[in-house]
């Protein structure tokens, strides 16, 4: 039975499902849901979308320049454990641990790096073990997504650890609730059938905790306002807090505070996006296994439920403050004298380029919480000049260089005029919508 199948199964017994649960079983349903099937890659130049690590091996990099001074600050533990949760083909994690062993002080033996993904299968994760040092990758099977109500998390299948908590773009993919305001009441969006299709219908709330959510966030919608909300979070949350004895949880996603997010000026019909082939589709009840579906974050939440369980937050910055920080500049500028060939060096430089474009990569937000580990200043979110420490550091680092796995923005086309991080970029409009709009 296909996830379309199951869905409609579901329907059949009870009338409706939530949407939560609809993007549950669409995205990670075990027979074919979007995650889980076995139709070839979700991400990358044959899938749906890219994501930072395939656009440039610097965002790997740059991560585990911070990882190496989570790992002095906490003392240089052996092991220093990071976590990617959904690690997906294990590009990032190769990057990071290849990246880690030009890092000082024994950090890349100390280093023990394990992939948590839906997909057991191993990845180019593979390829770190060719580096020579001492660096123990793993990858470990998930039984869920550990997000959402359909398949909720019964704790991760780990010991206690020292260490990071890191994802990059998973929160995202957790199944929402929808909610709109109609007649000045809060009503849920089900999924049903209709005329044999299905559609998408306001009706109760399926659980009180959607309002309890908008009121602790001071959120009250306009009327005709949809909106988005995960509860999926607090799982979540208590899930990693219960393995992490001390450490950090650093997350990359794209989203927003919940002032910003839930403003009924500026996203009346909510977050939730589609995307096939690199087209935005907007059309969630299509495709279903076949193409993302997806949402803003709410940074804001993200933060409160991790108080909850001892996460303070500890740096909030857009992405491409945090790659700046941390001197993804000084080696965008320093590609000219790596004695590469033109191509190459446009490659490079536009992949670096687009991690920190306004309007695209560069407005994700990356979120550092810590437990266990005190108050201190890390390198991401601080301005990198005034950072002697990090400065010297770089100082002595190569600039990592694309790989064969690795996209070229510059392929198949004249990269024109040079590209510079110090320039304005302006921002690219996705326009909304029933009809398909190319990217």
């Amino acid at each position: 039975m296909n996830a379309e199948q199951e869905i409609r199964r579901r329907i059949a017994d009870r009338g409706s499902i939530t949407f939560a649960e609809f993007m549950d079983v669409a995205l990670y349903w075990p027979a074919g849901g979007y995650y889980r099937g076995t139709g070839g890659p979700v991400g990358g130049p044959q899938g749906d979308f890219y994501t930072s690590p395939l656009v440039h091996p610097a965002f790997g990099a740059l991560l585990s320049v911070q990882l190496f001074q989570m790992w002095l600050i906490m003392d240089r533990p052996s092991p220093f454990t990071v976590l990617e949760m959904g690690a997906g083909n294990g590009l990032l994690c190769r990057d990071v641990a290849e990246f880690s062993t030009k890092l000082p002080e024994g950090f890349p033996k100390a280093l023990r790096y394990i992939c948590l993904d839906v997909n057991s299968q191993p990845g180019l994760e593979k390829g770190s073990a060719a580096t020579g040092e001492q660096l123990e990758v793993l990858r470990v099977a998930a039984g869920g997504y550990l997000g959402g109500d359909g398949n909720p998390p019964a704790g991760l299948p780990l010991a206690r650890f020292r260490g990071c908590v890191l994802s990059n773009e998973l929160l995202d993919a957790f199944p929402v609730h929808q909610v709109t305001m109609r007649g000045g009441k809060l009503l849920e969006v089900h999924v049903t059938v209709e005329q044999g299709e299905l559609a998408m219908v306001p009706d109760e709330l399926s659980t009180p905790a959607l309002a309890d959510r908008l009121d602790g966030l001071g959120v009250v919608l306009g009327e005709g306002q949809t909106a988005e909300i995960c509860l999926g979070l607090e799982d979540w949350t208590g899930a990693i807090s219960d393995i992490l004895e001390a450490g950090f949880v650093l997350t990359v996603d794209y989203g927003r505070e919940a002032e910003d997010l839930y403003s009924a000026k500026d996203r009346p019909r909510g977050t939730l996006t589609t995307f096939y082939r690199h087209t935005q589709t907007d059309a969630p009840l299509r495709r279903i296994g076949s193409q993302d579906i997806t949402a803003q974050v709410d940074f804001t939440s993200v933060m409160n439920e991790g108080r909850k369980f001892g996460l303070a937050p500890m740096g909030y910055l857009t992405q491409r403050e945090f790659l700046l920080n941390l001197g993804l500049q000084d080696w965008q500028r320093g590609l000219t004298g790596l004695g590469l060939t033109q191509r190459q060096t446009d490659a490079n430089r536009a992949g670096m380029v687009d991690l920190v474009r306004p309007g695209g990569l560069g407005d994700f937000k990356a979120l550092v919480q810590g437990k266990g580990v005190g108050h201190h200043d890390l390198w991401g979110f601080q301005p990198g000049a005034s950072v002697q420490g990090l400065k010297r550091l770089m100082d002595s680092l190569p600039a990592p260089l694309m790989t064969p796995d690795h996209l070229d923005l510059n392929q198949g086309r004249d990269p024109g005029s040079e590209f510079q991080i110090e320039g304005d970029w302006p921002p690219f409009a996705v326009p909304g919508g029933e009809e398909e709009v190319s990217l």
